[in-house]
């Protein structure tokens, strides 16, 4: 008898929670009057002209100071309007999900927290004297999406074909970014997603969700932050010898299914 599988849409309990807690404070912020939602993005928006020494001298500390450190997270909770975070829940829900099948939910919560982080500082360095607030969660699902890309491709991954749906597939020791980069298919997503947040970039302002600045910088960020840091959040170590003969194992158990 077949060992059962996991269903490929069985969501991980941290990528449903952080879902919730999304929408949580996008209905609460939504309850707010106009002066109530400014007061908000003051204190738990992303605002680069903030960091100016001039600034942080006068305010007070909740105002300057205090938001200065805890923005770099908060910011990502915060969604413009519902168009915004439905186009974010659906990223997160497709790409939180394998990393937090292959991080658990410790390492999953901390590797958002510093891809949030991340794209925040990129942001910053790019738009020091910048006053428009940034929000959203993008930049921490731009990490997921680049550490989502460092293993599912590969052979005896989520999506190599061979039983890509067990769990041992997410266990899968991940190959050298090197030799990640020497696939196809992650070029292709390379490719197709700088793309994409160049066009972002030069035509945000003309789309019709309100006419706002997209943070394209805060997504590549994020992005890299994901791509070269997820070795440091990766539970799954092993020899290539062990890589090898793991795949192997896992190429011959598909084989006898199919016999």
């Amino acid at each position: 008898m077949s060992p059962p599988r996991e269903p490929i849409f069985n969501i991980p309990a941290a990528v449903l929670l952080t879902a919730a807690a999304l929408i949580l404070v996008h209905v609460v912020l939504a309850l707010l009057s106009e002066p109530e939602w400014n007061d908000a993005l003051l204190l738990f928006a992303f605002v680069p002209a903030r960091y100016h020494l001039s600034v942080l001298s006068v305010e007070p500390w909740w105002i300057g100071w205090g938001p200065a450190f805890w923005t770099f997270i908060t910011y990502a909770f915060i969604h413009a309007n519902l168009v915004h975070l439905t186009f974010n829940l659906v990223w997160l829900l497709a790409f939180g999900t394998p990393v937090a099948r292959r991080f658990g939910w410790l390492r999953y919560g901390l590797f958002f927290i510093a891809a949030a982080i991340a794209g925040a500082a990129f942001h910053l360095v790019l738009h020091f004297d910048e006053t428009s607030p940034v929000i959203g969660a993008s930049a921490a699902i731009s990490g997921m999406m680049a550490a989502a890309i460092r293993f599912v491709f590969q052979r005896g991954g989520p999506l190599s074909g061979f039983r890509g749906e067990e769990p041992a597939s997410y266990r899968i020791p991940a190959l050298p970014l090197s030799k990640i980069l020497r696939d196809p298919r992650v070029l292709i997503f390379l490719l197709m997603w700088f793309g994409l947040n160049f066009l972002f970039g030069e035509f945000s302002s003309s789309l019709p969700a309100g006419g706002e600045n997209i943070a394209w910088e805060a997504h590549i960020g994020g992005f890299l932050a994901g791509l070269f840091g997820f070795a440091a959040f990766d539970p799954v170590k092993a020899s290539a010898a062990a890589h090898e003969e793991e795949i192997q194992q896992t190429e011959a158990i598909s084989e006898d299914d199919q016999s």
